[in-house]
């Protein structure tokens, strides 16, 4: 039996051979990570070393704690025990987001996990310039106790005195704002304590969302320099590693105070054109100017449109915005144009704009004003064209009736028009020979344009694919102003109420009017009225006022085929 149990259990020879293959080849196809280093300060780098024969690994658990660059990947292939082994190295540099130890999870690697490791991260020094360091990082804010909603700018001044052969400059968006680079990078050379250093400035907009301490974190810079031929000959250039962290800022944000909330350090207005006289029928100009002081377009509202009734009309155009930076304090500049149309003889009296804003330096409401035009307004001149409102898709409005009349009153009070009634009659009788002519020529006339409706709704023609694209953008990321602007070209209307009249989507109704109690009235969220906004209008307004085909009583071009 004790025989037996032993040839029972012996294992054929080329079985042996195969185990003893196989079993390098399993040591080989391990998956195993490490640090190059365990402990680091804050804002340096770290790089995680990957081994294994499986796919790429999964970086994505570690974007929560770290700052991933400087990713690569080496195969490589060797002979041993008799066949050839590949393995591959995958590195990618991490740049710690906080302090204190942080885990570096357990990764995905094809069909195997690496074990999770451990860093220690302490805090940095931060590099100043009395310490003549050969990079550091100056911060400026512009208010360092803000109110909710209020622009603060905010300027990142990066000082090196390498040459940079790459880097890599972040500010991290604080937790309750919003943080958004604006601008060009501005490059500046300066003397700091006897050393030159080369500059990079940056701005960014920094929005506090709700109020309380605000935490901005120090920007972070990493990068190598580019060295010189001495320093890499005798081995004094180093790694050529550059770091530098700037210091942290704490902002306490106070709360809203009023409604319509605009928080500005200042606001000016003025008439660029201030027109004392006009004319029945004629367009007379006024423009606006305002300038705030810190404001973005997307925060300030609209200069507002006067309203003169039935005394004259009023035709606004779309205002003009220049944004710019006074020192770290971000600056808006709003130009719009009024052309007034005068309906009556006498004095007319246009409103001068209002605007309520909240001084942010005296912690006052405040309202900037301009003083009220007085308008001479004299009869209109014979034969000059009245200006009228071009509106292909509504109907005639009631009073542009009376409005003809008092244009041409002077006219008829005048030498009787003989001529012009005398030429378009003329035009008449060559219209109807015209037409008499083709009828003998055998011409089909066409005795009736019928208009066959579309089912739903279609768009009018001012709409366009461009103009839909325009109104996309201008919901993601312009003002609210620019957004009505939109829509009045595409329904080819002056002012937002008649776009509301001619949708026939009642959501689309509802938002509008949403819209404008949030710019006149101050009432509602500025981030939900523009998600709301952008779900409406996702694919266009829907137009109440259907467009058909027109029925010219030719036969199709291409009659459809028979069965």
């Amino acid at each position: 039996m004790t025989g037996m149990a032993s040839r029972q259990f012996r294992w054929p020879l080329p079985v042996l051979a195969m185990l003893l293959l196989w079993l390098p080849m399993v040591a080989m196809a391990q998956t195993r990570a490490w640090l190059e280093q365990d402990s680091i300060a804050a804002g340096d780098a770290v790089t995680l070393h990957i081994e294994t024969d499986e796919g790429a690994p999964d970086y994505a658990p570690l974007n929560a704690d770290f700052a991933l660059s400087a990713q690569s990947s080496n195969r490589q292939v060797q002979w041993s025990n008799g066949g050839v082994q590949q393995r591959n190295l995958y590195t990618v540099a991490l740049t710690p987001r906080r302090t204190g130890t942080l885990q570096v999870p357990s990764l995905q690697v094809g069909s195997a996990r690496t074990l999770p490791l451990v860093l220690q991260v302490s805090d940095a020094v931060v590099a100043t310039p009395q310490s003549n360091a050969t990079a550091f990082i100056e911060t400026e804010v512009d208010d360092p106790a803000p109110y909710v909603q209020q622009s603060v700018g905010v300027v990142v001044r990066l000082y090196f005195a390498s040459q940079l052969a790459s880097g890599e400059l972040v500010l991290d968006t604080p937790s309750g704002a919003s943080l958004q680079r604006v601008g060009e990078d501005r490059s500046d050379v300066r003397q700091v304590n006897g050393r030159r250093y080369n500059v990079v400035e940056r701005r960014f907009l920094l929005i506090p969302e709700r109020s309380g301490a605000l935490r901005l974190p120090g920007a972070r810079f990493t990068g190598r320099s580019a060295g010189g031929f001495f320093d890499d000959f005798f081995g004094n250039g180093g790694d050529g590693r550059m770091n530098a962290v700037g210091a942290e800022r704490t902002l306490q944000v106070q709360a809203q105070a009023v409604q319509p909330w605009l928080p500005l350090h200042s606001l000016q207005l003025r008439y660029t054109t201030a027109p004392s006289s006009g004319r029945t029928g004629e367009a007379a100009t006024v423009m606006v100017e305002a300038i705030a002081n810190g404001a973005t377009r997307a925060q300030f509202t609209d200069l507002p449109v006067p309203d003169l009734g039935d005394a004259a009309q009023v035709f606004a155009e779309p205002a003009q915005y220049e944004e710019t930076f006074n020192g770290s304090t971000p600056r808006l500049k709003i130009t719009r144009r009024y052309s007034i149309v005068p309906r009556q003889v006498g004095s007319l009296r246009v409103p001068g704009p209002r605007v309520a804003w909240w001084n942010v330096d005296s912690g006052s409401a405040q309202q900037a004003g301009l003083p009220d035009l007085e308008l001479a307004v004299a009869a209109g001149r014979a034969g000059a064209p009245v200006a009228q409102p071009i509106d292909t898709d509504a109907a005639l409005p009631e009073d542009a009736a009376p409005s003809v009349a008092s244009s041409l009153a002077p006219t008829a009070a005048g030498t009787r028009p003989w001529p012009w009634m005398a030429a378009a009659a003329g035009l008449a009788v060559l219209w109807l020979l015209t037409l008499a002519w083709g009828w003998r020529r055998g011409r089909h006339a066409v005795a009736h344009v019928r208009t066959v409706p579309r089912p739903g709704v279609v768009a009018p023609a001012t709409s366009s694919r461009a103009s839909v694209a325009e109104l996309r953008r201008a919901i993601d990321g312009e003002g609210f102003d620019q957004v009505e602007a939109l829509l009045c070209s595409m329904a080819g209307v002056e002012r937002l109420e008649q776009v509301i009249e001619r949708l026939a989507d009642p959501a689309q109704r509802q938002t509008l009017q949403a819209l404008q109690q949030a710019r006149w009235g101050g009432v509602g969220d500025v981030t939900a009225l523009r998600a709301r906004l952008r779900d409406s209008f996702r694919d266009g307004p829907h137009w109440s006022g259907a467009s058909g085909a027109v029925d010219t009583g030719l036969p199709p071009l291409y009659p459809p085929r028979q069965p």
